[in-house]
């Protein structure tokens, strides 16, 4: 790690990938933004009573107005909320999970499935490191289609108008104008 990098805070570290161990310095700091995001999500979930509700307490907890075209149904989970970035148009379903501390960027017109798991974080295999945090940004490009209970590991791009097929398991990028389904997902489909 460049000296730079190691005198960052903990939240730059973050962006710039990781990883981040427990036993770093400023993990209280990280612990302090997780405690405020589950203590927000939770009051999402159980007292918002319209779209607009959601918006706002989705909103508050990543630091950004939400476009008033993008929708989001409730249960809505997020173990961060501070590494998210919705688009407009965007439409996400019910009991969708989000681990966005390595960064969640969604782009335009994307259609997103019921229980979707978009995970942006990952832990070394190794017993001995196995609580580190080792963090991977993943974009959804625009146009794209997420079908329920999917799931997008850490370091994956969906490209532009791609289908992810339901139940898919997707640990490597998507090429734009494809389908793609399985475990691990591949190509079916090009269009």
């Amino acid at each position: 790690m460049n000296d730079q990098l190691a005198e960052a805070d903990i939240f730059d570290r973050m962006k710039a990938g990781g990883p981040i161990r427990k036993d770093d310095p400023e993990y209280g700091k990280f612990s302090e933004v997780v405690s405020r995001t589950i203590r927000l999500c939770v009051e999402m979930n159980a007292q918002a009573t319209n779209l607009d509700d959601v918006r706002n307490k989705l909103g508050e907890i990543i630091g950004i107005e939400i476009d008033e075209t993008t929708i989001i149904f409730p249960p809505f989970y997020t173990n961060f909320g501070r590494s998210i970035s919705l688009g407009k148009n965007v439409f996400i379903n019910h009991a969708c999970s989000f681990l966005d501390i390595g960064g969640i960027t969604i782009e335009d017109d994307v259609q997103i499935g019921p229980r979707v798991n978009l995970t942006s974080e990952n832990h070394p295999l190794d017993p001995e490191d196995r609580k580190t945090l080792l963090l991977g940004s993943i974009l959804i490009k625009r146009n794209v289609w997420i079908g329920a209970g999917a799931t997008i590991f850490p370091g994956v791009t969906i490209g532009e108008n791609a289908v992810v097929a339901a139940g898919a398991v997707v640990n490597r990028d998507v090429p734009p104008n494809t389908v793609v389904a399985g475990i691990p997902a591949k190509v079916v489909k090009r269009f």
